[in-house]
């Protein structure tokens, strides 16, 4: 399959949707701030998130594909896989309906531990029970995501990416109405809609995935639940997958518990609104290439074409490195700017720009490892291992918490303690992606080719020097980021053009890419 081109269709719904997240989050800075009801949201919007890397994202998708993908190979067929796809329904089912009762009734001892009790901002017991009610409206979206994710498990398998891509928009599309219609003067109220939104989004997800489903020829029936060897070989998977894919999550979620516990008020949302920015280029490309190469290498692999699928993973490497290296740069040379012509304008101050733009540039140091762990796991959930991922993240885990409780009292100390949960973030996620390629290259299961180790090297000195360009560029710009919001539009649509034009110039003075790969891609397209 073509890889550029799957990941075109999947990678522009994600764009879409990560662009309503951003006007999303312009408008929650606007109404909300990043005080305690901003981080009351945000502790409760973690959860989900949370549970949708951990399952939907993760471990799901990494049981349930290649077990599907193997049942239709097998001879089968697609029959085959839809009737392994309703024996696991009647089993998730029931578990996710008891695990969100469970959860709703523990929201008060999640919520603190979610927050560190928000200790260094001494809330009001009116306040905790705010940020626990908020909790008790987002937590119903971890049933709905996790059904989610089994209809797009399917559609994916059956090389419909497109549908399961464009379901995050709706999410984002309610979240955005609820702060269009619902806001009001005072920032509690928007917050609460804000909660009561996420649910409401979940349920829209559920509903086109199933719609999809149907116009696919697929309509699961829900029966009697019945753990059969099938079942038990997807559920002895699930486990070790949920937090070998989630390890970002778990390691951002200690983040925000110690940053709550140790931090003053507004430093949670000063790190969410630069994780927002940082999962741009993530959710675009990794969790992209993610959801294109699984389905895609475990379908080869079933059919013995071990060789296509290393060349697969390299292409997926190459393709992962060309497009998240420049970003890396970008937030790292141009944060503060972007920050603001982002988020600066009203409950959002100055001060709060600066302190989100150096979240931003330590989180955006880890983002080739965050994007790359997407690339790498593929290798080994197709291969029905979810072990060894899981081993590889609880260090990064550890690294994380160990890096947290050095960096955040020590940075504290210089006022800039924001930057110590990105920093060990983003310090664990490269110690796993590190082990993932040791582990993968050992077995034998994957290796550089030689065009990618010619490219690796020119990519990055090409993202350098789009880098030191933009540090040049940005003086320029910095006066039009705080005007009305069509001249910031023009301004950050100058900055973003800019480096994306540099860093293509780049790549052909670098050799990173030559002529004739560009009449190649002309070539194929044409023929395409």
């Amino acid at each position: 399959m073509n890889l550029t081109k799957a990941l075109g269709s999947v990678g522009g719904l994600t764009l879409a949707s990560r662009v309503l997240a951003l006007v999303r989050d312009t408008l929650q800075a606007t109404y909300v701030g990043a005080g305690f009801a901003s981080d009351a949201f945000f502790v409760a919007f973690r959860l989900p998130n949370m549970f949708r890397a951990l399952f939907a994202e993760g471990a799901f998708s990494a049981a349930f594909i290649p077990l599907f993908n193997r049942k239709v190979a097998e001879g089968g067929g697609t029959a085959a896989g839809i009737d392994f796809a309703e024996r696991a329904l009647a089993v998730l089912f029931p578990v996710l309906l008891g695990f969100t009762l469970l959860m709703l009734a523990a929201a008060y001892p999640i919520t603190w531990g979610l927050s560190g009790g928000f200790d260094r901002q001494h809330p009001t017991p009116e306040q905790f029970d705010f940020a626990v009610t908020l909790s008790r409206f987002t937590i119903p979206y971890l049933m709905l995501i996790s059904l989610v994710s089994l209809l797009g498990g399917i559609l994916n398998s059956m090389h419909r990416f497109w549908v399961n891509a464009a379901a995050p928009i709706l999410l984002n599309v309610a979240m955005v109405a609820a702060l269009i219609f619902f806001h009001g003067g005072d920032p509690y109220a928007t917050a609460r809609a804000q909660a009561i939104s996420v649910t409401a989004g979940g349920a829209l997800q559920l509903a086109w995935l199933w719609f999809a489903c149907r116009r696919a020829g697929v309509s699961l029936r829900l029966r009697r639940p019945r753990i059969d060897d099938d079942v038990k070989k997807m559920l002895k998977l699930i486990i070790p997958a949920a937090t070998g894919a989630g390890a970002a999550q778990i390691n951002l979620a200690i983040s925000t518990a110690l940053a709550g516990h140790l931090l003053a008020a507004g430093s949670i949302s000063a790190i969410y609104y630069a994780d927002r920015l940082n999962q741009l280029p993530l959710g675009l490309i990794g969790i992209g290439l993610g959801t294109i190469l699984l389905p895609v290498v475990s379908r080869q692999l079933s059919e013995g074409r071990e060789a296509e699928a290393m060349e697969m993973q390299n292409r997926g490497l190459e393709l992962a490195l060309f497009l998240t290296l420049p970003a890396t740069a970008a937030f790292v040379f141009a944060a503060e700017p972007l920050v603001r012509g982002l988020f600066q304008h009203g409950a959002f101050g100055a001060g709060d720009t600066v302190r989100a733009a150096q979240a931003l540039a330590a989180f955006s140091l880890g983002l080739p490892s965050y994007v790359l762990v997407k690339v790498l796991t593929p290798g080994f959930y197709a291969r029905a291992d979810t072990r060894t991922p899981v081993r590889l993240a609880l260090y990064s885990v550890a690294i994380n918490f160990v890096g947290n409780l050095i960096l955040i009292p020590g940075l504290a100390h210089w006022n800039i303690g924001q930057i110590g949960p990105p920093l060990a973030t983003a310090i664990a996620s490269t110690v796993n992606v590190v082990s993932l390629y040791v582990v993968l290259g050992r077995r034998g299961h994957f290796a550089l080719d030689p065009a990618l180790k010619r490219k690796v090297p020119r990519l990055g000195l090409s993202a350098l020097l789009m880098g030191g360009a933009l540090l040049l560029v940005t003086p320029w710009i910095e006066p039009y980021l705080v005007g009305s919001l069509p001249v910031r539009a023009i301004a950050l649509a100058v900055l973003v053009g800019s480096g994306v034009a540099i860093y293509g110039l780049a790549c052909f003075v670098t050799g990173a890419f030559r002529v004739s790969d560009l009449r190649s891609i002309l070539r194929r397209r044409a023929t395409s």
